[in-house]
């Protein structure tokens, strides 16, 4: 039973009930369509990947540029999440949610269309516009439509499921529509997820009313943020591809810094700022941010290698592979569902996070032991479910906290700075990670040279030395996920999730929203 505590409005005293009209009844619908959207932007992140090598012979794109079909996507993706989580506090969630998924599907019907090199990066690029507009509002939808504790957990938990396991369908699909049908068919999967969710939202969801930010937008933020992330991100992205002392690389990381510590100093001095400073002093958000960040790095540090070793050095197909990866999203779905959201309004978010990570760094751990002829039945599959379900378990309540009690008019910020520390994550796991592996794998050639007098011997030694490199990279996997729980049980510090939503007030600074917003509390 949920009740509401009516605020008093601004100077007038009268009371401000423009959310009381108590939740939304087709809030649930909504959840379909809000996952559902959710489900093509993950899957976007991993399907395309699978069908890279085809598009680029299709399309005649240079062993050179062939990364920025990646590249580019990322840059847009990540540079603008700050910019999209505002733009749906500014101009409305549901809005912005339904123009990124109309947006997103026509650059996924560009690319599918691409008939060269400039057409396929331009829509690369597009999605990855369109994506940084859809995936906060999507987030932020839910924060602001679930205020029931127990409802919280459930929705927090079928999300968290998708966004964790998601990457691992992508990878089951791409090899789908990659071998039986075409690589196009990668890009034209996203309209029809694009138009149902699309027209699901815009006769479903009810975005509540009084939750919208009527300052204006923050433009020096707008273009210091997109260009410090850009600069991080590509930065990261190209140590992978020319290595870490190279001067372009050393100088876009120099670049973020000055980037970002400029626009940290504009949001502590401008009226209307485009990420509060209040959003990320939080100490439990803050806590959030960073031990999700890190888990992604670790979580690459799977998806990477494991997609190397099942098709290179196993021998598995595209579609092999993808089916490979199911135990994982088991894992995931039963973390986040069965444990996660029904623990989540009884035991505090640390407790959770931190044990989760833990889980998915023994799960982690397994794969360290990885050797040419290891069983898949013995070894790795035991492994992803112990990633699947410690992930899962962890990313749910993770995700619920980021956006826990954050004011109603930064809910769509805030939301971006989840998917923003998980891009940011992911560009650092890729080139830190590979570095690593790449590395390892040389100096075991090095060191064993001498042994391969023959044909067969120099491609056994070839294989042994990317094994080794892949789990001296999954070593660093398991110590960056041991610091992302100690960071969780340290830093977070809040209680359960189970009394409610907090208070969301109004934007002190702006006289429209003078009066102070209350969502719905459950009461105890």
């Amino acid at each position: 039973m949920s009740e509401t505590a009516p605020s008093i409005s601004g100077k007038s005293g009268i009371p401000d009930t423009r959310l009381d009209s108590g939740p939304d009844p087709k809030r649930w619908k909504a959840l379909v369509f809000i996952a559902l959207a959710q489900l093509m932007v993950v899957l976007d992140a991993t399907i395309v990947n699978i069908a890279l090598p085809s598009a680029q012979q299709d399309l005649g794109i240079s062993d050179g540029n062939r990364q920025w079909v990646i590249t580019a996507y990322a840059l847009a993706f990540g540079g603008l999440l700050l910019f999209g989580g505002r733009v749906a506090d500014l101009w409305g969630r549901k809005r912005t949610f339904v123009t990124g998924l109309i947006g997103f599907a026509a650059a996924s019907a560009l690319g599918g269309a691409a008939n060269g090199e400039a057409m396929m990066l331009g829509a690369r690029a597009l999605q990855g516009l369109f994506g940084a507009l859809l995936a906060p509002a999507a987030l932020s939808l839910l924060a602001v439509m679930f205020t029931d504790a127990k409802e919280r957990a459930k929705a927090f938990g079928i999300y968290g499921a998708i966004a964790g396991g998601g990457g691992a369908v992508g990878l089951i699909l791409g090899g789908f529509l990659t071998e039986y049908l075409d690589w196009r068919w990668t890009f034209f999967v996203n309209i029809p997820f694009a138009i149902v969710a699309a027209a699901g939202a815009y006769f479903v969801i009810r975005e509540p009313a009084g939750s919208r930010n009527r300052s204006s937008l923050d433009i020096p933020g707008v273009v210091l943020s997109t260009l410090g992330l850009v600069a991080l991100v590509y930065g990261f992205t190209r140590a992978e591809s020319e290595g870490w002392s190279d001067a372009t690389t050393i100088g876009l990381f120099v670049g973020s810094v000055l980037l970002l510590g400029a626009f940290l100093i504009v949001e502590s001095r401008v009226k209307a700022p485009l990420m509060p400073l209040r959003v990320l002093t939080d100490r439990n958000r803050g806590g959030v941010y960073l031990s999700l960040g890190l888990a992604v790095i670790g979580m690459f540090g799977l998806f990477l290698f494991l997609t190397y070793y099942l098709q290179v050095v196993k021998g598995y197909s595209p579609v092999m592979t993808g089916f490979a990866f199911l135990p994982m999203i088991v894992g995931m779905i039963v973390g986040s569902t069965q444990i996660g959201a029904r623990l989540m309004t009884r035991v505090p978010p640390r407790l959770l996070m931190g044990p989760g990570f833990l889980v998915a760094a023994l799960g982690m751990l397994l794969l360290t032991q990885l050797e040419i002829d290891t069983s898949y039945a013995g070894l790795i599959l035991p492994a992803q479910l112990l990633l699947g379900l410690g992930m899962g378990t962890a990313f749910m309540p993770a995700m619920s906290l980021a956006t826990q009690g954050v004011e109603a008019r930064d809910a769509g910020v805030a939301s971006a700075m989840v998917n923003t520390s998980q891009q940011v994550g992911g560009a650092i796991g890729t080139a830190l990670l590979n570095t690593i592996a790449a590395s390892a794998t040389t100096a075991y050639l090095t060191a064993h040279a001498a042994d391969a007098t023959t044909p067969a011997a120099r491609k056994l030694l070839q294989a042994q030395a990317m094994v080794d490199g892949y789990t001296s990279a999954i070593w660093w996997a398991v110590g960056i996920l041991a610091v992302s729980a100690t960071i969780a049980l340290t830093f977070i510090t809040t209680g359960h999730q189970g009394g409610g939503t907090p208070v969301a007030k109004g934007d002190s600074g702006d006289a429209a929203d003078e009066a102070e917003v209350r969502i719905p509390v459950v009461a105890h």
